[in-house]
């Protein structure tokens, strides 16, 4: 049984999910690229999670939130769902879409962690060799909408949403900078300036270790079916905070193990019948068995 998942309001994450068996599931193409972009759309609409940037790779995703209400696990679960459908009708296939192994969703704590996750995500397809800058990339990648304060408004995909179904026609996803991230005009030039840094200082190495990027036709004609001819790294650390500060990272994994204390200590009550509140932040048994939970902690 996995540990309990503490879920707190006002938090940014960042989500990666992988596809199965490192499938180029998600290598680009039109249907692909509306695909992803209209069911990220439509469930962050409806669970009322602002989009910070999408990045779309063959066979993973990373994609920077901000839960203002606490529902990043139903949004995770809704969009995680309806992508894997819809992309599976357009594939031609009936297997799992994502692999077996759990979504990992990493708390980002303060505004330098969310910029470094930003600038990781945006210039993923150039890092991995497969572009030189993040616009060849023909994925979704939401840098530039971002950086121009740009909405996109995506139709619904035919190949498995029915006309007049409960899904919109249309979705509109528009990429916000939070106000916990300060200003947001500053914000973004801070963005576009580690961006074009990380490109120049990734073409560097590049060139001095005689690699050639793979380029975007060729990224094109790939097989969906094929997957990397690399090893894929196995039994690594699944981080669940990431933070630049050794004193923010250190504050936070103590009130991880709190959570988890206090939790262990509720959930023997109340299988003993003499419940206590869990403590705040329990999700799964707040929502299907109605626990009590305490109150938020007074910031």
């Amino acid at each position: 049984m996995s540990l309990p998942r503490q879920v707190i309001p006002d938090s940014f994450y960042m989500l990666t999910r992988r596809c199965a068996q490192r499938q180029f599931l998600l290598r680009p193409d039109g249907v692909t690229n509306d695909t992803f972009l209209y069911c990220l759309a439509e469930a962050a609409q409806r669970f009322n999670i602002d989009v910070l940037l999408p990045s779309v790779m063959s066979n993973h995703h990373h994609t920077v939130v901000y839960d203002r209400c606490g529902t990043i696990v139903e949004f995770m679960a809704h969009f995680h769902k309806m992508c894997a459908k819809a992309q599976n009708a357009h594939r031609g296939r009936w297997e799992n879409l994502w692999s077996t192994e759990p979504p990992c969703l990493v708390r980002l704590l303060e505004p330098s962690d969310v910029m470094d996750k930003l600038v990781y995500a945006a210039t993923n397809p150039v890092k991995d060799g497969l572009v030189e800058r993040v616009h060849h990339w023909p994925g979704v990648n939401g840098l530039s909408a971002l950086l121009n304060d740009r909405p996109m408004v995506i139709r619904r995909p035919r190949q498995f949403f029915r006309e007049g179904g409960p899904m919109p026609e249309t979705v509109c996803l528009e990429l916000v900078i939070p106000p916990a991230l300060g200003d947001a005009a500053a914000f973004r030039e801070e963005l576009r300036r580690r961006v074009a840094t990380e490109e120049i200082r990734i073409a560097d190495a590049r060139r001095s270790s005689g690699r050639r990027v793979l380029g975007r036709r060729a990224v094109l004609r790939q097989d969906w079916r094929a997957c990397p001819s690399t090893d894929a790294p196995r039994r690594g650390i699944r981080p669940r905070i990431a933070a630049r500060s050794r004193w923010a990272r250190v504050e936070a994994l103590q009130r991880c193990s709190e959570f988890l204390a206090d939790y262990k200590v509720a959930h023997a009550a109340w299988r003993a019948g003499a419940p206590v509140p869990f403590p705040y932040g329990t999700y799964w048994l707040a929502r299907f068995a109605c626990v009590p939970v305490a109150p938020p902690p007074e910031r």
